[in-house]
C-alpha cells in the first residue's frame, strides 16, 4: 500500500510540475470543479505561446471542432497546427499571454494577448520587423480534460493593418 501511495503522489507531483511551465492567467475566475477545463485552456495557450505541437495535442480532443473555422483551415487538431505554423513563419517571435480566464463547469473563456515582430513572410509580403500586437477571445467546451469545441474571435483587421496587408 505504501508503494502505491508513493507512486500516486509521484504521479500527482509530476502532473503538477508539467503544468508549471504553462502560462498563468493574469486574472481568473474559476469554480472549484473546473481544474480540468483550466488545465486544457492553459495547455492550448502554451501552444499559441510556443508553437509546440505537443501542447496542442495535450489540449485538443481528437474530434476537436472549430465552430468558427476560417476558410481554408482544416477541421480538427490539424487546423490550429497549420495556422500556428503559417503565422509563425511571418512572426517567428510570436508570444501569447492569458489576460483573462473564466471557467465554469465544462466551459472556459479566455482572452489572449498576442505580440511579436513581423520579420518573416505573410501572403507574399516580407516583414520589416514591425511590432505586432492584437487580442483574441476564445470560448472552449472541454470534455474529458480536452477541448472538444472552440468558438473564437480575433482582431484580424488590426492584425492585417499591422502586417501592412490592409491600409488603415
Amino acid at each position: 500500500m505504501k508503494a502505491f501511495t508513493a507512486l500516486l503522489l509521484a504521479g500527482l507531483c509530476a502532473a503538477s510540475n508539467a503544468a508549471d511551465d504553462l502560462p498563468h492567467p493574469r486574472r481568473q475566475a474559476v469554480t472549484p470543479d473546473s481544474a480540468a477545463t483550466v488545465l486544457a485552456a492553459r495547455r492550448y495557450a502554451a501552444f499559441w505561446n510556443t508553437g509546440e505541437a505537443r501542447h496542442a495535442r495535450a489540449a485538443l480532443a481528437p474530434g476537436f471542432l472549430d465552430r468558427t473555422l476560417p476558410a481554408g483551415r482544416p477541421q480538427g487538431p490539424d487546423g490550429p497546427l497549420q495556422a500556428s505554423a503559417g503565422f509563425r513563419a511571418a512572426v517567428p517571435d510570436l508570444r501569447a499571454e492569458i489576460e483573462d480566464l473564466v471557467a465554469v463547469g465544462d466551459r472556459v473563456s479566455v482572452r489572449l494577448h498576442f505580440q511579436g515582430h513581423f520579420s518573416g513572410v505573410f501572403k507574399g509580403r516580407q516583414g520589416q520587423g514591425q511590432a505586432i500586437d492584437f487580442q483574441a477571445f476564445d470560448l472552449y467546451r472541454v470534455e474529458e480534460g480536452r477541448i472538444a469545441e472552440n468558438w473564437h474571435l480575433e482582431d484580424n483587421l488590426g492584425l492585417m493593418q499591422q502586417l501592412g496587408v490592409v491600409q488603415p
